[in-house]
């Protein structure tokens, strides 16, 4: 599938004007959901749509399936390259399928860090892990299942004082964003839920100076306090459960005669949405980050 730019940008440069960009699906194929009109999948958003509207987009799911995302994916890259004009860099790959855990995560800005991160099939910044975290996902594709996983994020060179106090904060805008993302089901920050086990004077992050600068020894919150960045890279994770569509037969309800059916979900549909989620998460951080450092007036009107 390939974007068109419908207005606002001519010669490679923007006019003033709306960016409009449009990605026509010319391979779609609703016949395999035909059978499902009164069947709501389960881990689908079927019956609580149904519910709530009356009405059920049955081709695929409607705005509940993950194709609208390809407008976040397509905007956020403006977004990007803005922030690439004030030296802020986002990266997100994949921390884990299933079991597989990656041991590596990303430290510090390195060039040709993206091409690291797509250099194998699971998008993963851990070289080494990939393999096995593949043999995962085949696993789960040969036993007509699915798996889920995480998400790790990190960037870098957010100054200090970004947000606002209470429901404006950057940790918050940030998850709201985040947790819309089809599949989202968790979201922590830094040492997030490991810092239930530990004691303030182990998760707390000292100040020091460093070449003039205000900085932390460690970075335990992720470079978010208070609803405010503190200059240090912001460090999540996004926890995405299994792939929904599964090849395996599953109890249902028909909804036109209230009794128990059953349902087999066929069609093209990924084991897990890990791979295909990593520039997702990438795009919705961008998003709220350009948006931020307007509200907080720190991106020049020219770049």
């Amino acid at each position: 599938d390939e974007v068109e730019i419908m207005s606002g940008v001519f010669e490679g440069k923007t006019t003033g004007t709306p960016i409009s960009l449009i990605v026509k699906n010319n391979d779609a194929d609703s016949s395999k959901y035909r059978e499902l009109i009164n069947k709501p999948r389960p881990g689908h958003a079927d019956y609580g749509w149904n519910i709530k509207f009356g009405h059920v987009d049955w081709r695929g799911g409607g705005r509940a399936s993950a194709r609208e995302t390809i407008g976040r994916v397509a905007a956020a890259s403006i977004a990007k390259k803005i922030l690439e004009r004030i030296g802020i860099q986002t990266y997100a790959y994949t921390k884990q399928i299933g079991q597989i855990v990656s041991h590596e995560s990303v430290e510090e800005p390195m060039k040709g860090i993206g091409d690291l991160i797509e250099s194998n099939p699971v998008r993963a910044y851990d070289v080494h892990k990939a393999k096995e975290m593949e043999d995962e996902v085949l696993a789960a594709l040969s036993a007509k299942d699915s798996i889920g996983g995480v998400i790790e994020a990190v960037v870098f060179n957010v100054p200090a004082g970004v947000g606002n106090p209470i429901f404006g904060k950057l940790g918050a805008e940030l998850s709201y964003a985040l947790m819309s993302i089809p599949a989202a089901k968790g979201i922590e920050f830094g040492n997030g839920f490991l810092a239930c086990n530990l004691r303030g004077s182990e998760n707390n992050d000292e100040f020091e100076m460093i070449d003039g600068k205000i900085r932390t020894k460690s970075n335990n919150c992720g470079g978010i306090l208070g609803g405010i960045s503190t200059g240090m890279p912001i460090i999540l994770r996004i926890a995405f459960k299994p792939t929904a569509s599964i090849a395996r037969k599953q109890n249902t309800v028909d909804l036109q005669s209230n009794e128990k059916t059953d349902i087999n979900i066929k069609g093209r549909h990924d084991p897990c949405v890990i791979p295909r989620a990593v520039p997702i998460v990438e795009s919705m951080i961008n998003l709220v980050l350009v948006d931020q450092l307007k509200q907080n007036g720190m991106i020049p009107e020219k770049l």
